[in-house]
C-alpha cells in the first residue's frame, strides 16, 4: 500500500501513478428543486395577495359604497301616511246620532249630552231599529259611510273605544250613528278621551324606505 492511500480506503483507493480518488460530496439537486420549487409558489401567493388588495381598494371598495348608500336609504324614517294626511277630524265636523239598543231607559240621551258636551253635534236621539234592537251584546257600534273609516269614524271612537266600527258603503252623507249596547257603562272618562284625540292628531312617524333618496 502506497503512503498516499489513506488509512482504512482499502484496495479500491489504492492510488496507483498520478491518479488520485475523488473526495468531493455528491450534489443534492432533491435539495435545490424544493427549494425552487417554494421560491416560485411564494412569489404566486405574494403576487395573488396584491392583486385583492388592489380589487379591494378599487372595484369592491366602490361597490360596498353603493350598497351603504343604498342601506342607508332604505332605514331613513319618513312620516306614515296617517301622519301626513293632514289634520284629524274635529268633533265640533261631526254630527253624531244615538240609539239605544238595550231595554234600559235614557241611556241614548245621556250619551249624547255628553257627547254634546265634549264638542260633537248631536242628530237623532232616541230607540234603536228593528235591525239593532237588543241584539248588540256588546258597548256599542259606531256605523258611518264607507268614507269615514279613516276619517270621522275613529274620532268618535276616542270617546267609546270598546265599541265595533262599522262601515255601510250605500249609506250617504257624513253621519255617524252610536248604537248602544248591552255591554255599555258609560263613554270613556273625558282625560282619556282627550288623550286618544291627542294621539290620533299627531301620530308617530313609522319607519319606511324614501325611494327619492334611492
Amino acid at each position: 500500500m502506497s503512503m498516499l492511500t489513506p488509512p482504512g480506503m482499502g484496495r479500491q483507493y489504492r492510488i496507483k501513478g498520478d491518479k488520485y480518488p475523488r473526495m468531493r460530496r455528491p450534489r443534492r439537486r432533491g435539495r435545490f428543486v424544493i427549494g425552487l420549487v417554494a421560491s416560485v409558489a411564494a412569489l404566486g401567493l405574494v403576487g395573488w395577495g396584491t392583486l385583492q388588495l388592489i380589487d379591494v381598494f378599487s372595484g369592491d371598495g366602490k361597490k360596498a359604497a353603493a350598497a351603504g348608500s343604498k342601506g342607508d336609504c332604505g332605514t331613513r324614517a319618513t312620516p306614515s301616511a296617517s301622519a301626513s294626511a293632514g289634520a284629524v277630524v274635529k268633533p265640533a265636523q261631526i254630527t253624531v246620532n244615538v240609539f239605544n239598543a238595550t231595554a234600559r231607559s235614557g241611556l241614548a240621551k245621556k250619551a249624547a249630552d255628553e257627547l254634546k258636551k265634549r264638542g260633537f253635534k248631536i242628530g237623532d236621539v232616541g230607540n234603536a231599529s228593528k235591525e239593532f234592537d237588543k241584539k248588540v251584546k256588546g258597548t256599542g257600534i259606531l256605523l258611518g259611510p264607507a268614507s269615514s273609516l279613516n276619517t270621522s269614524l275613529p274620532v268618535l271612537a276616542t270617546q267609546l273605544s270598546t265599541a265595533e266600527r262599522r262601515t255601510d258603503a250605500a249609506r250617504k252623507g257624513t253621519e255617524l250613528d252610536l248604537v248602544i249596547g248591552d255591554g255599555y257603562k258609560s263613554l270613556n272618562s273625558e282625560a282619556d278621551a282627550d288623550k286618544a284625540l291627542a294621539a290620533l292628531a299627531a301620530p308617530q312617524p313609522t319607519s319606511t324606505s324614501s325611494k327619492k333618496d334611492c
